[in-house]
């Protein structure tokens, strides 16, 4: 495909790094000024101790109120006429407190610790019977669409109540609105009809509520929330829950196959798991950016200039995470560091409301994965690995194996 835009360097990878032109933009001090995807003129924040002060401090820094959807205009309209401020109703990404606030403490106890551990033996054995899929698929076989993809994909609509015979639709639609390379009117009515879709099953919850999180909602907080915030709710929900989790999988995968001492520590040590999932995910900080930020008031001295009120910022995750001001040697892969504070799942008010799901998905997959078939190998030359580039979400398109 011929892309229709210039890719800002936020968005670019390589292979597993973030573009070089990152790292020099960090390593001088200084803000790198681009133009994103919707148009909207920013400055790239490098720096890992500055990435923290913006998404830590919402009163100095507001959120972008265009989300994903571009600028806001008064009374926009989508290309089927409908309305910009109710595609972004529900959507956490694109809302400040005290609207943000409100709907993130009516989601928070389905996301807490407890309430995973709950759901552990039910993804153990989601994770087992996908496990069966790739055996029973052959050699070679692609751990994308066997496994990476579908273990994320079961848990969420498990989570949701969303049926998982919808899958290949719901698949369809998310891969669309996160390529970058589509023109932003075709990415608008791709938003639409996901949300149409989520409207039909918002409908059925406050008919008939389940025990799933839409069943919950409506039961707890039906009065609080519009039918319009929970479609939004639920469709954010529904893409963040499987898009990450399942890039981590396959680019984890891929990561450890180039790293085989450290495969084998994943694989044979059970105390290794959790450390090396934190570092897969600060080594390899799949979600390029956190939504652009507004400065409120004129901000002395980040980056080495003056920021003016109303300048926006984009904040790149994995160049925060490789910066040598807040880890030694920082672009070696080393399971061993831990959980070190890393901002792959972001920071402050914006800390990803499903990490602990993430987490607990990949702590039970991957050393499954690597038990179930400890000679796992790529079907075909590391060079030939299809990296899926120009889409919110950094990953793989299929991941080629042998066992």
């Amino acid at each position: 495909m011929t892309d229709v835009w210039t890719t800002p360097a936020y968005l670019r990878r390589d292979l597993f790094a973030p573009d070089a032109q990152l790292a020099r933009a960090r390593q001088a001090g200084e803000l790198l000024p681009v133009t994103t995807p919707f148009g909207l003129a920013a400055n790239v924040v490098t720096r890992y101790e500055e990435v923290r002060e913006i998404l830590g401090d919402a009163k100095e820094f507001g959120n972008f109120a265009g989300g994903f959807l571009g600028p806001p205009r008064a009374g926009a309209r989508g290309p089927h006429g409908e309305r910009l401020d109710e595609l972004r109703a529900g959507n956490l990404l694109a809302l400040d407190p005290p609207e943000h606030s409100r709907l993130r403490r009516m989601l928070t106890p389905e996301f807490t610790g407890t309430r995973m551990r709950r759901l552990e033996s039910r993804i153990t054995e989601i994770v087992e019977q996908a496990l069966d899929d790739v055996e029973r698929a052959g050699q070679p076989v692609d751990l994308v669409s066997t496994f990476a993809l579908p273990v994320p994909s079961l848990v969420i609509c498990e989570l949701l109540g969303v049926p998982y015979a919808d899958r290949d639709d719901f698949h369809r639609r998310t891969a669309r609105q996160i390529d970058l390379t589509l023109p932003v009117e075709e990415r608008l009515s791709v938003l639409a009809e996901s949300r149409e879709y989520m409207a039909t099953l918002v409908g059925r919850a406050r008919r008939q509520p389940g025990e799933d999180t839409l069943g919950m909602l409506v039961r707890e907080h039906g009065d609080e929330l519009s039918t319009v915030e929970l479609v939004g709710i639920a469709n954010l929900l529904l893409i963040a829950g499987h898009e990450t989790t399942a890039n981590m999988f396959a680019l984890g995968t891929l990561a450890l196959l180039r790293h085989p001492d450290q495969l084998a520590a994943v694989r044979d040590q059970p105390t290794m798991v959790m450390p090396a999932v934190e570092e897969l995910l600060r080594w390899l900080s799949i979600v390029h950016s956190a939504v652009p930020r507004t400065a409120h008031r004129s901000v002395v001295a980040l980056g080495g200039r003056r920021i003016g009120a109303g300048e926006h910022l984009v904040m790149s995750l994995p160049a925060a995470n490789r910066d040598p001001a807040f880890i030694d040697d920082p672009d070696r892969l080393d399971i061993t560091r831990g959980s070190v504070g890393h901002v792959a799942f972001g920071f402050g008010r914006h800390h990803c409301l499903g990490a602990p799901l993430a987490r607990m998905e990949l702590r039970i997959g991957l050393p499954a994965l690597l038990r179930r078939f400890p000679r796992l190998a790529l079907a075909v030359p590391f060079a030939d690995v299809d990296f899926r580039a120009n889409t919110v979400v950094y990953g793989l398109r299929a991941l080629p194996v042998t066992f």
